[in-house]
């Protein structure tokens, strides 16, 4: 095994999801085999008109960061950027598959109440409010229908914040990626800036990789003095093995480590509503680049060769990661999502409508690539640095 390029495996994580995808890929596939989300009749009214999705998703080890903030400082603010980071990533599924309205959404905390008191629970329920509010305001109509507050503490040592969002629309809205084909333009909208409806600069990080991100780059002194925070069957030498504190500044940047690792995962769910408003048919696909990175694209369309030979510039966050673990390029490209986090598939001679949408938002947008016929299955080649980087459902 080549340590270094399994660096996140080693921490008891997948980027891949390979034993999840053996089990789930032989399960009934929806009625649009070929789309991001599952998709069912509609159960609820019985429309054969219509289809209903539910998704399950939270903010993973990403409310570690913000729990590490508030014991060093009794700040528990941090957690309303968690409470965001678990709703964005149901809602930028949905987005994917052109579910962008009338969504009912439903919030679980598990907690270890010892560590986690009502400040916190406070401030993940506001925030989790806020922010759907937020949404609203952005033309995107979601709507709280409660949640779940657990006291685990056999459980989980500090707390996980998970959200499910049901929605049903017409099937004639559905985006179904079994429709990505040859000679389509991709274009990726970038994870890192500000867009006009977000409150503080992003640094494009996500809510994917902070297993490594977050031992990377933080030093032995958070596993020293908060042992909680760890997985004790981890080889030590990958448990906080970075060098920096959270307050240390973010080199090329000017926000400090823990406002980079903690900035609250982007939604691009108001840009989509309004390519999805004038130009649904338009749209041959969307990936969202969570789980697996910049490899997520393997799973959508049908022997195609991705081809990304324009991305994003690298933010800072992404450097500072690989520069401080030595992680290969190979493996930060299918971890992190390294400058984009949504892509949008479409004709070449549509690719500047969704640029111009994009930046009326105040978020940058680039053809990053194409795609070709491929022979043999799916496969991806990500250009950087003068090489040039292979990829496989089977890598």
């Amino acid at each position: 095994m080549n340590i270094e390029k399994d660096r996140y495996s080693m921490r008891g994580v997948s980027s891949s999801k390979e034993e999840v995808h053996a089990v789930v890929d032989g399960l009934e596939k929806g009625l649009f085999p070929g789309a991001f989300c599952k998709i069912n009749p509609d159960f609820l009214t019985g429309d054969p008109n219509k289809c209903c999705v539910i998704h399950s998703d939270g903010s993973g080890t990403k409310s570690t960061l913000a729990y590490l903030h508030y014991k060093e400082t009794g700040d528990p603010s941090a957690f309303r950027k968690t409470a965001q980071d678990s709703v964005v990533m149901n809602i930028d599924d949905l987005i994917c598959i052109g579910a962008s309205e009338n969504i009912l959404l439903s919030s679980t905390i598990n907690r270890n109440a010892r560590n986690i008191p009502g400040e916190v629970l406070a401030e993940l329920i506001s925030g989790t409010e806020s922010f759907l509010d937020d949404l609203r305001k952005n033309g995107i109509s979601i709507f709280s229908g409660g949640g779940e507050t657990a006291d685990v503490g056999d459980l989980t040592q500090t707390v996980t914040v998970d959200s499910c969002a049901v929605a049903v629309f017409d099937k004639e809205k559905v985006v179904d990626n079994d429709r990505i084909e040859a000679g389509l333009a991709i274009v990726g909208l970038e994870s890192s800036g500000k867009a006009t409806y977000e409150h503080f600069y992003n640094s494009g990080i996500g809510s994917n990789g902070l297993t490594s991100a977050r031992h990377d780059l933080l030093s032995k002194y958070y596993l020293n003095n908060y042992p909680e925070t760890a997985d004790t069957n981890t080889d030590p030498q990958y448990l906080y093995c970075g060098p920096y504190l959270l307050t240390d500044p973010l080199p090329e940047s000017d926000m400090t480590i823990g406002e980079a690792i903690m900035s609250p995962t982007r939604s691009y769910a108001p840009v989509i509503q309004k390519l999805l408003k004038n130009h649904r048919n338009k749209i041959y696909g969307m990936v969202h680049c969570s789980g697996g990175g910049q490899s997520k694209c393997l799973r959508f369309g049908k022997n195609i060769h991705f081809i990304k030979d324009a991305l994003m510039p690298i933010p800072p966050i992404f450097k500072a990661i690989q520069k401080a673990s030595k992680t290969s390029d190979e493996e930060m490209f299918r971890v992190y999502n390294m400058g984009h986090r949504l892509e949008l598939y479409c004709k070449e001679d549509f690719a500047q409508t969704v640029i111009e949408c994009s930046e009326s938002f105040g978020i940058n947008a680039k053809v990053i690539g194409h795609t070709e016929k491929s022979n043999g299955g799916n496969r991806l080649s990500i250009h950087h640095n003068d090489s040039v980087l292979t990829y496989s459902l089977n890598t």
